[in-house]
């Protein structure tokens, strides 16, 4: 049962901005914020409304359906009505615990998804790259722009390393759960016993950070140049367009080596470690806000095990919800993975909701 006060504090907020808006006082700045929010509120006002007239609303029906004296008809319409009335309260309650969940203001924003071969050799650089090709698919479905920013190639046609903007709507909130190890288990193709090896890559989503989301300054910041190399190490260029950045307060390096020029390898490296430095205080941040409760899912943790493809067995398992699709060919198609994050988000959501009352 929700507490009546939060909801009444939400209904004295839409009252109180309502009359703020309405006065002419408030200033330009305020206005755009205090508007946000009002028009954020009048989406659960007349639910929240309803859910405070709901015990009023339950006992009028009670002492129809509990008199002696009422007409059957009338008994029977009361008792219709309160079980309509029960089934509402049900559904804004809900609305409202979803309205109340901390919000996350990193959803709307865009992504950078880094993917790099883990444990397996070989097979882990090829499997890195299904997974890329396989996010490749699913922004093409959702028609997401995905611009590669840093790719390193192993000789075998698989990937070492790939880093990669997306951008479209409310992203962020699409692929962060994909974060951790992704491990496979299949028979390589130069297996010639027929035996399922087992291998791995590491995915990392971060929310892409703006300049006002983070202020970098030059004297934090050390930055080598070098000669671009390709497979094998061999120099791919003759002037030291590669770029290493070093934040020097948080110790995170960036290297960019992707572009022909200096300039454009150094703004594609400070865009990573914008948001890497933001994710950095994100975690920090809710780390500190949330030190009593530990979830099984969003952590972003990359050395969790999150999801195993299993190729014999044609399945898909993500273990933070213990749940398995089998249908692993369409998985990696791009064609259910919505069947997916909609089972985490709903998963992430009902974990929320414990934590709120």
């Amino acid at each position: 049962m929700l507490p009546n006060i939060k909801v009444k504090n939400l209904i004295s907020k839409h009252e109180e901005l309502e009359k703020e808006l309405s006065s002419g006082e408030v200033d330009k700045k305020s206005f755009a914020e205090k508007s946000k929010e009002y028009a954020e509120l009048n989406e659960i006002i007349n639910e929240a409304k309803e859910y405070i007239q709901f015990e009023n609303n339950k006992n009028e029906l009670d002492k129809i359906i509990n008199d002696t004296q009422s007409e059957k008809d009338i008994k029977d319409l009361a008792e219709l009505e309160l079980k309509d009335l029960l089934k509402k309260n049900i559904n804004n309650e809900n609305k409202i615990k979803l309205f109340l969940l901390p919000k996350d203001e990193a959803d709307t924003k865009n992504a950078i998804i880094e993917i790099r071969a883990g444990t397996g050799g070989l097979e882990a650089s090829l499997f890195a790259s299904d997974l890329f090709k396989m996010y490749e698919k699913v922004s093409h479905k959702k028609k997401w722009l995905m611009e590669v920013i840093n790719i390193s190639k192993s000789d075998a046609g698989g990937l070492k390393e790939v880093i990669a903007t997306i951008k479209g709507k409310n992203i962020y909130s699409s692929l962060k759960y994909e974060s951790g190890v992704h491990r496979v288990q299949r028979v390589p193709d130069t297996e010639t016993q027929g035996r399922v090896h087992t291998s791995a890559a590491t995915v990392a989503v971060l929310p892409e950070a703006e300049e006002v989301d983070v202020k970098i300054e030059d004297k934090d910041l050390r930055i080598d140049v070098f000669r671009s190399s390709g497979p094998g190490g061999q120099s791919v260029n003759t002037t030291d367009s590669a770029v290493r950045i070093t934040h020097l307060p948080t110790g995170i390096v960036v290297s960019q080596q992707d572009e022909k020029s200096q300039i454009r390898n150094k703004e594609k490296g400070l865009k990573i470690l914008r948001s890497r430095i933001y994710e950095q205080e994100r975690k920090k941040r809710d780390s500190e806000r949330s030190k009593e409760r530990k979830s099984k899912i969003g952590t972003g943790d990359r050395s969790e095990r999150i999801r195993t493809y299993n190729f014999p067995q044609g399945r898909v398992t993500d273990h933070r919800i213990n749940l398995t699709l089998h249908k692993l060919e369409e998985f990696m198609q791009g064609e259910i993975f919505d069947e997916m994050i909609e089972n985490l988000s709903i998963q992430a959501q009902q974990e929320e909701l414990r934590n709120l009352i």
